[in-house]
C-alpha cells in the first residue's frame, strides 16, 4: 500500500513538472523579447530534467541521495509583488515575475508534500525538489531585479 501511495505522489510531481515545462514553453513562444524567451527556454529545460529525474526515481533508478540540497538565497520578490497579466507584449521583467510566482507555487507544492510525510526517503526527495524549485525562483528573481532595476552609470 505504501509503495502504491509513493508512486501516486511521484506521478503527481511528474505531472507538475510537465505542466511547468509546457507553461514556460507556451509563454516563451508568445513573447517577442529574445532574452526573456531564452530564459524561459532554460527554465523549461530544467523542468523537463526534473520530470525525467522523478520518472527515473519512481522506476528505481535513484535513491534519496540523488539530489543535493543547495543553499539558496530567497529574495522573496514574488511574495511582495503581484503577478502581472500574461500577454504577448509583456516586458522582460514581467516575464521573470510571472516565472518567480510559478516557481514559488512549485516550491510550496513540494514543501507541502514533504510536510505530509514522516522522516524518510520520500520526504527527503520532496524537500530536495523544493530546493530545486527555490533555486529556480532565485534565478528568475535575480533576472527580474536586474531587468526591472538596471545598473546606471551613476552607480
Amino acid at each position: 500500500m505504501e509503495e502504491k501511495r509513493l508512486g501516486a505522489y511521484i506521478d503527481i510531481a511528474i505531472q507538475r513538472e510537465e505542466e511547468s515545462y509546457d507553461f514556460y514553453t507556451v509563454l516563451g513562444s508568445r513573447l517577442e523579447d529574445k532574452g526573456a524567451k531564452h530564459a524561459l527556454e532554460m527554465l523549461a529545460a530544467e523542468e523537463k530534467k526534473h520530470g525525467e529525474f522523478l520518472e527515473k526515481y519512481r522506476d528505481g533508478g535513484y535513491g534519496a541521495d540523488a539530489l543535493r540540497m543547495d543553499k539558496v538565497i530567497d529574495y522573496k520578490i514574488a511574495e511582495h509583488m503581484d503577478m502581472p497579466a500574461i500577454d504577448k507584449d509583456m516586458k522582460p521583467e514581467e516575464v521573470f515575475l510571472v516565472a518567480a510566482h510559478r516557481e514559488l507555487k512549485s516550491y510550496n507544492f513540494y514543501t507541502g508534500l514533504a510536510g505530509l510525510h514522516p522522516e524518510g526517503e520520500l520526504k527527503q526527495i520532496f524537500l530536495k525538489m523544493a530546493s530545486q524549485e527555490l533555486k529556480h525562483k532565485e534565478k528568475v528573481e535575480y533576472l527580474y531585479s536586474n531587468t526591472a532595476f538596471p545598473q546606471t552609470d551613476g552607480g
